[in-house]
Parts: structure tokens; C-alpha cells; sequence
């Protein structure tokens, strides 16, 4: 997590700070991404997906990310969510809760849903605190 959250520190200006980092089965990490939405006028660039593209062009198993696990700052949306299952991701470990839009068991339980095809492992919590911190000034430095 502290890897994600230097990351997220990469975050351009005016994009809510948001860390990924993506590791393979022995830990090596294979990408990054960060929050781009205002940078790049894209509503999918979230920093998860942004790892996800990044990763599948690594891994070499084509669109595949099996054995891998994603690390983020804040607990993925329904749409990183979907891209998390989509890409057989083996597990999520996410800092702050997402009270909002979170899809991994704050606003919607998208990951362990009955009948998913595909429901990765989910860790909640991790230097919550910190990850919560970044966010907040964040959102105070726009008020």
C-alpha cells in the first residue's frame, strides 16, 4: 500500500488522487496507473484501470491477469470493479472505504456477488487512514 499511495502522489493536478499498483504472483510489480479523468477527458481512466491496460500489455497471458493482485488507494467503483472481474484479477487489497460509490462492500457488493463468474479475494482497510488523508486534502484545497 505504501507503493500506492506514492503513486497516487503522481496523480496530475485537478485529477482526484488515486494510487494502483498491479503485482504478479511473486510479487514483482508489473504497472501503475493513477486517476486521469481530467487529464485525458476519458470517464474510464481511473487509476485501476489505467494498471489493468498497463499490466495486461506485461503479463503475457492476453487479457488475463490471473494470479495477480491490484493495489489501490481507495476501494474501487462498479466500473473497476467489473474491469477487476474482467480481467480474472486473483485479489484486491484497497486502503480507504469509498462510502459513495465503493463496490466492495461499502455502496455495492459488485466482487462477491451471487454468480459472478470470477470473485477475486478483498482486503479493506490497509492504511485506511493515510489513504483517507490524501483525499481529504485534496478536497480541502478546493474549497
Amino acid at each position: 500500500m505504501r507503493r500506492a499511495l506514492e503513486v497516487a502522489r503522481r496523480t496530475p493536478a485537478g485529477d482526484i488522487p488515486v494510487g494502483a499498483v498491479l503485482f504478479d504472483g511473486a510479487g514483482t510489480e508489473l504497472a501503475w496507473g493513477v486517476n486521469r479523468r481530467e487529464q485525458r477527458q476519458d470517464p474510464t481512466a481511473h487509476a485501476e484501470v489505467e494498471a489493468i491496460r498497463a499490466g495486461v500489455a506485461k503479463h503475457g497471458d492476453g487479457w488475463r491477469l490471473s494470479g495477480c493482485e491490484l493495489v489501490v488507494t481507495l476501494e474501487p467503483c462498479a466500473m473497476c470493479a467489473g474491469a477487476i472481474q474482467a480481467s480474472r484479477i486473483e485479489s484486491v487489497v484497497f486502503g480507504a472505504y469509498e462510502e459513495k460509490t465503493g463496490a466492495c462492500g461499502s455502496r455495492v457488493e459488485v466482487l462477491r456477488a451471487p454468480g459472478a463468474l470470477h470473485v477475486p479475494q478483498v482486503r479493506g482497510g490497509v492504511l485506511k487512514e493515510e489513504c483517507a488523508r490524501l483525499l481529504q486534502d485534496f478536497f480541502a484545497g478546493l474549497r
